[in-house]
């Protein structure tokens, strides 16, 4: 097919950036470089090339996901570098629902700015990265990344590394990982490459994004809304990428229209082997922590939530500095604070003043008067018993101990509080709290726990997911969950129901009897996957539950998790409780974390599910020492302690409980 010639140069008239259109107006540029490649690209993602090709244009279903997925891992195979051009079509296959746009010559910017939250910001000078699943696995093949810098991203918990030049290397946990960076780095370079050809198609927009000058200029105003209009960015989405990017927004985008990105991806030595290893060695911090305080044969609640909601809810560390949280939301240092402190305390809103105590908090933590806070709570979560291990070894996961003894009832947050909290005084049992993991990770690393505890009590899984048929904000609580990872269908008996939370949800509404879909990756699914899921009354959608399960199945079962099978989990020897709060509303164009973000109001829904979780714990312990040791034995000690009589010591009673005090 001859080439198109060269236009000459002409000026055409700013496009309306609100004006959806189905091609781009052709682009003005002198360099016939950049003309070509905007041509090859707008071609590459047309109807008509797919049709030249045999393909023809199909609604996305389940197999072109499969087909992406078999096609990365069969890539990372090589023991060389892999370009991700050769991964282009077969993204633009599964019309991911987090990348609709991804065949438009126009940003799609919900794509945009999710990959900019799951990215580090050193990603806009890389081109390559390495995948790893261990500091050893990159030693060996002469990558020393515990000398390079490292970065993060502001939404994914993952240990990255940049050398200060042209690469970054990551710590994969488990294929999930995989089935993550991927995708986001395939959907980044594609919408890089939108913006590449957009700022280059008139000379002068180079120009304006190296203009300097007071952001308060109207000039500076006028300039913004001409560069919005000709990258085609409407005015929120453009908000929220200066969240994202901050005072480096014009400086990220001159980086862009600089050169077009092609990434390349290497995976170093990655096998099943070196995910147990990897998973061992995070373990190892947290079992020597146990040794030493005596802890490793307790009976223990485990708990997948997050580092921050248990932890408030149990210290009092935050509640007990009320008065200055409140003069710093007051301050008028951030406005948004001010104004929502404002409204609580005139009623104006509802919402709950312990919330709002727990956001303030995050944000008091970057202040320097917030940081010597921090310093000093750390001393005090000890003095209760709370022990936080972190991250050292290749999964970016925190874990928490909690010993229910140790805890102070007048400092439990007053939604957790009920009769008999005195008796906790009692208990035996820890909560092993860890950072809730990423997909398979979530096999694995309660495998390790299952293998290493011997007395589990209860599990309570707490995550994030797509809802179907709810809102941002909603709570889901299901009671069936498929896994596509092993294919396996769960029917559990969950310990949760729609009284346990909704009196502590303020927003968003309850929605139990659900059925769940555990994903691989949250770029691997397309509107056909869930009309299908959806047509079996699938309605939850997360990456998690499904994984937990094949764990507990293995501690049940004989044999390694099955393929395919109905599991039956109604009757199981310990509290199974899962809860998932709605951040994604895949069925709304647009409408998920790339989009949005649940901010404070995300609070209401993660601290009603926390509170739920704390209070069956503290319930069932409660409950427990009453059965234990009797009521008239608990009198004569609370007897004893008002005479100021010593009770008697305890520290080598057994705490082996029948099975019937784990079910419930």
């Amino acid at each position: 097919m001859p080439r198109k010639k060269p236009t000459p140069p002409r000026r055409i008239p700013d496009p309306d950036a609100f004006e959806p259109r189905e091609r781009i107006e052709e682009f003005v540029n002198e360099e016939e470089d950049s003309e070509r490649l905007q041509e090859e690209v707008a071609r590459e993602s047309s109807d008509e090339y797919m049709v030249e090709r045999g393909e023809g244009r199909h609604e996305a279903g389940k197999r072109d996901v499969e087909l992406y997925i078999r096609t990365y891992n069969t890539l990372l195979r090589s023991s060389g570098e892999v370009s991700l051009k050769a991964l282009v079509q077969a993204h633009y296959n599964i019309d991911s629902s987090l990348h609709p746009d991804a065949r438009s010559p126009y940003p799609d910017m919900s794509a945009l700015i999710y990959c900019a939250l799951r990215l580090p910001s050193a990603i806009l000078y890389c081109t390559h990265v390495l995948l790893g699943q261990s500091e050893e696995v990159f030693l060996k093949q002469g990558f020393q990344v515990d000398r390079w810098q490292a970065v993060t991203a502001p939404a994914r918990r993952r240990k990255w590394f940049y050398d200060g030049k042209e690469t970054l290397a990551v710590y994969v946990a488990s294929v999930s990982d995989t089935d993550d960076i991927v995708p986001i780095l395939v959907a980044f370079q594609i919408e890089w490459n939108k913006l590449y050809y957009l700022i280059n198609a008139d000379p002068t927009t180079i120009q304006l994004l190296s203009t300097r000058m007071d952001r308060s200029s109207p000039v500076f105003a006028e300039i913004t809304r001409v560069l919005r209009q000709r990258l085609h960015i409407a005015a929120d989405d453009w908000r929220r990428l200066e969240v994202v990017w901050g005072d480096r927004l014009w400086e990220n985008l001159l980086i862009i229209g600089r050169q077009r990105k092609s990434f390349t991806l290497r995976m170093l030595g990655g096998s099943h082997v070196g995910f147990v290893r990897a998973t061992r060695k995070w373990w190892a911090p947290v079992e020597r922590l146990l040794d030493s305080l005596g802890l490793r044969e307790r009976p223990v609640y485990f708990v997948s939530s997050n580092t921050h909601s248990l932890v408030n809810l149990t210290s009092g560390s935050v509640l007990r500095r009320e008065a200055e949280l409140i003069d710093f939301a007051l301050s008028g240092q951030d406005q948004y604070l001010a104004k929502e402190c404002h409204k609580l305390q005139s009623g104006e809103v509802p919402g709950n003043w312990q919330n709002f105590l727990y956001f303030a908090a995050r944000e008091w933590a970057r202040t320097p008067e917030g940081q010597e806070a921090m310093r000093q709570r750390v001393a005090e979560e000890q003095e209760r018993g709370i022990w936080h291990v972190g991250a050292r070894h290749g999964l970016e996961i925190d874990a928490q101990i909690f010993e229910l003894a140790r805890l102070h009832p007048t400092d439990v947050d007053p939604r957790c509080r009920m009769p008999g909290m005195d008796l906790l005084a009692k208990s035996k049992a820890i909560i092993l709290n860890i950072d809730y993991p990423l997909g398979m990770a979530a096999y694995r690393m309660l495998r390790e726990i299952m293998e290493n505890m011997s007395t589990i009590l209860g599990i309570y899984i707490l995550g994030k997911a797509a809802t179907l048929n709810g809102s941002i904000g909603d709570v889901m609580i299901s009671n069936v969950v498929l896994d596509e990872h092993s294919q396996n269908t769960y029917w559990l008996d969950n310990c949760f129901s729609a009284q346990d939370v909704q009196p502590y949800l303020i927003y968003g509404s309850v929605l139990d009897n659900q059925k769940a879909v555990s994903g691989k990756g949250t770029f691997l699914q397309n509107r056909q996957y869930f009309d299908f899921y959806y047509s079996a009354n699938y309605t939850v959608v997360e990456m998690e539950s499904g994984p937990y399960l094949n764990a507990v199945y293995e501690d049940q079962y004989l044999t390694r998790y099955p393929i395919g099978e109905n599991i039956n989990f109604a009757r199981l020897p310990y509290d199974l409780g899962i809860l998932h709060y709605a951040s994604d509303t895949p069925y709304t164009r647009g409408k998920n974390l790339g989009a949005g973000s649940l901010s404070y109001f995300g609070m209401d829904s993660t601290y009603a599910c926390a509170v739920a979780i704390v209070r069956r714990i503290f319930e069932r312990e409660i409950r427990y020492v009453q059965e234990r040791y009797g009521k008239a034995e608990l009198r004569e000690e609370a007897a004893a302690a008002r005479d100021g009589r010593q009770s008697p010591p305890e520290s080598g009673q057994d705490d082996s409980r029948p099975m019937e005090a784990s079910v419930t």
